[in-house]
């Protein structure tokens, strides 16, 4: 294992909330800050591929379905790996999805060590790239506990409204017993706030009232993505928010994440090196 590459789960068992958008656009902008980064759509229904500018997902030979499933029976799959299994998209690389990912996620289900097939499947990667996120898939199934046990942190969008926000208890309690259980150095970077209007009562009221209650023992990024129709127009078009909409608002708030959360790691670094060591 490349200590120096961090795997990133962007995770949150409700849909609709910018994980896709946040996997794909914090990962162009830490492509722009000189990192190798590798998107990798652990969701069946492939958004992140399609958002990718990939029209026809379950069209394609080779996807995370198939690296896995080597991985599971044992085979050599270097040669998976070759072909045109990880794909280029604008400064980032991409293993994509489709629907088959489904039936690996029930294959997993009597698959020996079944909660780990997924770090096992992206070790070999860690070696070739800086960050390593993954956008996993709205539910807490068997392939959201593989993202989780394969990252060493995780990102949780969350939009500023009543039910999402609920709704990152059970989220908070699953990647608890995650790290107590199986991977000890899962560590959460932060609730991102993503969608935010800021010009409605409501929404201030309740990242407010987000911020008091998590930001004693959970960070809650500073940064929060503003609400955009620009943003939502990326996936049609298949571009980042930093091609479609360069200037824009929401480009300028995941290109100040990126830096918190390289400024995260940093801090990270700092805090686990020996006592004595400078």
């Amino acid at each position: 294992m490349d200590d120096k590459c961090k795997v990133i789960a962007v995770a949150n068992q409700k849909g609709g909330v910018g994980k896709t958008t946040t996997a794909l656009n914090l990962g162009v902008a830490l492509g722009k800050l000189g990192k190798r980064v590798l998107l990798v759509d652990a969701d069946p229904q492939g958004s992140l591929t399609r958002s990718c500018r990939i029209i026809d997902p379950d069209g394609l030979d080779i996807t995370l379905s198939e690296l896995m499933a080597y991985e599971m029976t044992g085979e050599d799959k270097d040669f998976v790996l070759k072909n045109d299994a990880i794909r280029r998209f604008e400064n980032v690389y991409l293993i994509p999805s489709n629907i088959s990912l489904s039936g690996t996620e029930t294959a997993l289900f009597n698959c020996m060590s079944r909660e780990s097939v997924l770090k096992r499947t992206i070790e070999p990667l860690r070696q070739s790239f800086d960050v390593i996120l993954i956008d996993c898939m709205p539910s807490l199934g068997m392939m959201t506990i593989n993202s989780l046990v394969a990252a060493d942190s995780v990102i949780i969008p969350c939009e500023p409204s009543y039910l999402s926000v609920k709704g990152l208890d059970l989220l908070l309690h699953s990647i608890s017993r995650i790290k107590r259980q199986i991977n000890p150095g899962l560590e959460i970077d932060g609730v991102l706030l993503t969608m935010v209007d800021s010009r409605t009562n409501n929404s201030r009221d309740i990242s407010d009232a987000l911020r008091d209650a998590m930001g004693i023992n959970i960070n809650v990024f500073n940064i929060e993505i503003p609400r955009s129709v620009r943003a939502t127009e990326c996936p049609n078009v298949g571009e980042s928010i930093f091609t479609h909409d360069p200037k824009g608002k929401v480009a300028d708030a995941y290109a100040n994440l990126a830096k918190e959360v390289l400024s995260l790691e940093r801090q990270t670094q700092t805090r686990s090196r020996p006592y004595g060591v400078r």
